[in-house]
This record gives C-alpha cells, sequence and structure tokens, in this order.
C-alpha cells in the first residue's frame, strides 16, 4: 500500500470555547487550514462537540480532513485531547460529556460567549452551560470511556505548566497505557517532560492548540499514513505496518 506524508494539527478550537477567538468560525478554519497546507485538523473545543459536524461538513467539500474531537477537562483538571472517527461516535461522546458537565451557567462578561454556528459562522444559539469547567470524572474514566467509543484519548500540551498531566499529578501513570502524548509549545517543563516521555517511549506530537485563526498549523505533526483517518493515527502512533510520526513543527523549525 502506497504510504504518504500527511500533515496535521490535531487540537483546534472554534468560536464556541469561550477563551477562543470569534473569527473561529467553520469557514475560515478551514479556509486556513487549507492556506497552510494541512490534510488534517481536528477540532477539539472545551468539553462539547457542538460545532463539530459543521465543520466536518466543510473539510470534506474542500479536501481537508476533519477529525471529530474534544479537549475534556478531568476532575484533576487535566486536560484531553479526545478523538473519533466519525460524527456519530463523536455525538454519543458530547452527550455523555455534557452528563458530568457541571450545571453551571456561563457568564459571557467573564469567560467569553460560547456561540453554536452554521458554515458561514452565523450564530444559531448560544450554549448557556459554562464549558470551561472540569467534568464529574476521573483520568482514568474518560480514557476508558472514551476507548469504548472506539475513540483515543491523548493528554494535552503534557508538560505544561497548567491543566497538565505534568503540573498536575507530577508524573505520567505507567498503568495508563496511553497511545502518544501532545508537547507544549513552550514550558519550563520541557527537559523534565522529555525524560519522562523517553523512559516510557511514547510517541509525542506537537499542534497549535489554536484559540486565534492566525494559530492554526503554526504548530503540526507530519505523519506517514496510507488515508486521513483515525485508524491510520492509531497505526502512526504505534509504528505498525510503515506508519509513523516522520516529525514534529513548530512555527518552521523541526523539534526533536
Amino acid at each position: 500500500m502506497l504510504l504518504s506524508e500527511y500533515s496535521a494539527d490535531l487540537h483546534i478550537h472554534t468560536c464556541l470555547s469561550p477563551c477562543a477567538s470569534l473569527d473561529l468560525s467553520p469557514r475560515k478554519i478551514i479556509e486556513r487550514a487549507k492556506s497552510e497546507s494541512l490534510d488534517i485538523i481536528a477540532i477539539t473545543d472545551h468539553n462539547t462537540a457542538k460545532n463539530v459536524r459543521v465543520v466536518m461538513r466543510l473539510g470534506e467539500k474542500q479536501g481537508v480532513k476533519v477529525i471529530p474531537g474534544m479537549e475534556v477537562q478531568t476532575r484533576e483538571e487535566i486536560h484531553l485531547l479526545t478523538l473519533f472517527a466519525d460524527g456519530s461516535s463523536i455525538a454519543a461522546w458530547d452527550e455523555e460529556v455534557r452528563r458530568y458537565l457541571p450545571d453551571v451557567r456561563n457568564d459571557p462578561e467573564v469567560f467569553g460567549d460560547q456561540p453554536i454556528v452554521d458554515e458561514e459562522g452565523t450564530i444559531i444559539r448560544f450554549e448557556e452551560r459554562l464549558l470551561l469547567n472540569s467534568l464529574d470524572l476521573s483520568l482514568e474514566d474518560v480514557k476508558q470511556r472514551v476507548e469504548r467509543h472506539g475513540g483515543l484519548a491523548i493528554p494535552s500540551h503534557f508538560d505544561k505548566s497548567s491543566f497538565s498531566l505534568i503540573s498536575q499529578l507530577g508524573f505520567i501513570p505507567p498503568d495508563m497505557e496511553l497511545e502518544a502524548l501532545e508537547m507544549s509549545r513552550r514550558s519550563e517543563f520541557r527537559e523534565q517532560g522529555r525524560i519522562l516521555d523517553a523512559s516510557l517511549r511514547l510517541p509525542r506530537i506537537v499542534s497549535s492548540d489554536a484559540h486565534r485563526l492566525e494559530d492554526i498549523g503554526s504548530a503540526r505533526t507530519i505523519f506517514l499514513l496510507a488515508d486521513a483517518s483515525l485508524k491510520e493515527l492509531r497505526l502512526a502512533f504505534r509504528g505498525q505496518e510503515g506508519r509513523q510520526i516522520v516529525k514534529k513543527m513548530d512555527s518552521g523549525l523541526t523539534l526533536l
């Protein structure tokens, strides 16, 4: 089977994340991804997937593979990228997450608006529940539930000084059987993280964690895959059947 290089940014927020720019409409995200020559992106809003399917539809029209996802905040205040194979899986996960998200009303003046939009970015309605909160689920609970939906759970910016494995736990749980770790782009824990990562032989990716339109594609991971799919990404994380991570790039520089 012919393998090719795919450029991927697996951590992108839309305007629905209250900490993200309102410019991050579905159409602008896809336009930016194409201008950055990204083959694969993942939409990962905080604790919700309400804007995912519209970005998937636009991506399909424009030739950009959109992996449906979500950035979940666990009970320990650890952020996890949760990635899925298709729209039905992310919809089921979205419903499950909502059951464990505290019923606290958002204050837009404090946290920002949470708009659910159409392809053009026209607001359909606002998410009234505050998304910047911890689920009533542990790290292990989230991982197990994601895997039951056929998804992958990857610790976000695992070596960052907040909302990460290292900041919250101080170590990488050796019994979690993680597929990969997402590196932070700038972190005082970078050297410590490398040592921990090397000891566990876990593959690393880097992503933009885009909260602004101009951030999309500024950090990316290059994969060798047969096609753009979650199944192929899983093979690459495992180094199976020739699939692999080729390199990681941040602001045009290749990372170790």
